[in-house]
């Protein structure tokens, strides 16, 4: 055990891009937990794109307070428990943040054994939770209809096509590169695949959904969101996940311009917070279990070594380098 617990803070909040000056690392020590609180050390790091949210503003959760570890899921092993349920040596995942020591509470769930770190921060975690219900609650594909997905290469988009390939659905994915593409249409199973750098993608999202799309599951947002509006089948549903070419941009950009195109063809449009379903969880986790485990879901990590690096693992997510789920792996005492 380490005589300090270092830690990367949120020193200013973004404007535009997140830059290196918006870090700040710093060593404190190790915090002390109270009752029912188990102190652990973290080993792994969840980079998710909520987090640019978090530093600059409230949100569904308050804004991250300067001075602060930057906030984050990640998993830790307890190495001082003050709870019964969470004995020493336990696996936890919960609100770890930035830091090499964190204090948890019986919020945290237990990684049961056998489920490696890399699977329960991605299919088991809040990606494939998010995938889950995003898709199949907000929704509700019906076999046989078309699905759309951007960011489809992403930890989330990747998941959320298998799964409607699962359900029976047709799926396109829209990715930031050909490597990105073929993966999604020769190991993912999708039936088709839009480069978003290289091709109009109206254009290639009217020929490849031919009869319209009847379910856009959205990471992305900007003029991507506007084309699948202008593509929507007749009732068609968009969910509203994440919109990630939009969280740099230092005032707001203006909205589809095509909102209107949603009444004629009788659209919804709605947007979901995974924390509205994590009362549903272990439905969603025994599913996707089977899925896994009958090889008909697969999943990709991204993993950047050292908690100093995370700064540039979050980076990642916003530069399209990624492709599948980032996280931040820990060196240990």
């Amino acid at each position: 055990m380490a005589e300090t617990n270092h830690r990367i803070t949120l020193a200013q909040r973004p404007v535009g891009a997140v830059t290196d000056s918006c870090f700040r690392a710093d060593d404190v020590d190790i915090p002390t937990p109270g009752p029912g609180e188990m102190l652990v050390e973290v080993r792994w790091l969840s980079i998710d794109p909520t987090i640019r949210g978090w530093m600059a503003h409230d949100t569904y959760l308050p804004a991250i307070e300067i001075g602060a570890p930057i906030r984050s899921g990640g998993l830790g092993t307890v190495i001082e428990s003050n709870n019964d349920d969470y004995p020493v040596g336990s696996l936890l995942f919960g609100m770890t943040g930035w830091q090499q020591y964190a204090v948890m509470d019986a919020a945290s769930q237990v990684v049961p054994d056998g489920v490696e770190p890399e699977a329960a921060l991605s299919v088991y975690g809040v990606t494939g939770l998010t995938a889950y219900f995003g898709l199949l609650d907000v929704g509700r594909p019906v076999a046989g209809e078309t699905v759309l997905v951007s960011g489809a290469a992403g930890a989330t988009g990747s998941v959320v096509g298998q799964i409607a390939r699962i359900k029976g659905c047709r799926v396109v994915g829209i990715a930031g590169s050909d490597e990105k593409c073929a993966w999604l249409t020769e190991e993912l199973g999708f039936d088709a695949a839009i480069n978003y750098r290289t091709d109009d993608v109206a254009v290639a999202m009217a020929a490849a959904c031919p009869d319209g799309v009847d379910v856009f599951f959205d990471n992305v947002g900007g003029d991507i969101l506007e084309a699948a509006i202008g593509n929507l089948a007749l009732r068609g549903r968009i969910v509203l996940c994440g919109a990630i070419a939009q969280y740099n941009d230092e005032t707001p950009r203006p909205g589809p311009a095509n909102l209107a195109t949603l009444i004629a063809n009788r659209g919804r449009m709605e947007g979901f917070i995974i924390l509205d379903y994590l009362d549903r969880a272990a439905e969603a986790m025994l599913e996707l279990a089977g899925w896994v485990m009958g090889g008909e879901l697969t999943y990709r990590t991204d993993v950047i070594d050292g908690l100093d690096n995370a700064p540039a693992a979050l980076e990642r997510l916003f530069t399209g380098a990624n492709q599948g789920k980032v996280m931040v792996r820990l060196e240990t005492s």
